[in-house]
């Protein structure tokens, strides 16, 4: 690759890079999409189509997952996924007519499986992990239970990169807090203008680390779209109006390469 120019490496200066994990490194949306047909195919209810089954999973969510910090279900989530995802199954089967507490249990244990027998890596991204371990110091933000975060690095085997990693559930709290940023800041020993944060997020990802004085670099891919958002509603965030621009907006990780003067 030739070496680019100086405005074509904007984040030459950068000298440790943070990852968000999911939709960022790892399609977690369409492993979620995925995992629900299977579980809903295998464990659905008579004359109910996987997409109806769908369709009230994701009518259920977004009336659970707004409460979750507020209702007395977040302490627990922070240790472990299954709760809360029994609970959002039985609120499906609810809307059903079905009281069944076993039947919860049952979809709720069937989606972790099928979920995380379907994550994958996006196609570029252990080779663009690879590439850059040698030259900075890496490091992994996640937002989500500590079980479900660890489940995941584990599954996608990407360790070994990251020389720190902050997971919401281990913290107690998570992106876009200032004290999450401020924790990585201090771990990678740099300050905040040699530090770069690449997520998917606007939200959660990119805003807070313009706030913190990082870098930010936003990816978009078309995929990034949660189960529970349906109808018109289903397409990316959107950056809000007048909010702060990112360093740069890409939909393949190999774009941070020239960006970063590699």
């Amino acid at each position: 690759m030739s070496e680019p120019d100086g405005h074509a490496a904007p984040l030459r200066g950068v000298r440790a890079i943070y990852f968000d994990l999911d939709d960022t490194l790892c399609s977690y949306w369409d492993a979620c999409k995925v995992g629900l047909r299977g579980t809903f195919e295998a464990l659905g209810v008579d004359g109910r189509s996987p997409e109806e089954m769908m369709h009230h999973w994701a009518a259920a969510f977004r009336e659970f997952a707004p409460s979750l910090k507020s209702s007395g279900w977040y302490e627990g989530y922070l240790a472990s996924g299954e709760p809360t995802r029994t609970e959002q199954m039985r609120l499906t089967l609810e809307r059903l007519g079905i009281e069944s507490e076993s039947h919860a249990k049952e979809l709720s244990q069937r989606y972790f499986e099928e979920r995380d027998r379907a994550l994958r890596l996006f196609p570029e991204a252990r080779e663009v992990l690879e590439t850059l371990a040698p030259r900075y110091r890496l490091g992994l933000i996640t937002n989500g239970p500590a079980d479900i975060q660890r489940q995941e690095i584990a599954t996608l085997e990407i360790e070994r990169y990251f020389e720190s990693v902050f997971i919401e559930g281990e913290m107690g709290e998570g992106k876009p807090h200032p004290r999450v940023m401020a924790r990585a800041q201090e771990a990678a020993g740099c300050p905040p203008d040699q530090i770069l944060f690449v997520g998917n997020s606007y939200a959660h990802d990119v805003r807070p680390a313009l706030e913190a004085g990082w870098h930010a670099v936003w990816v978009r891919r078309a995929s990034d779209i949660p189960p529970s958002v349906q109808g018109e509603a289903a397409r990316p965030e959107e950056k809000p109006e007048g909010a702060p621009e990112p360093d740069a907006s890409i939909g393949d990780l190999r774009e941070l390469l020239p960006l970063l003067g590699i």
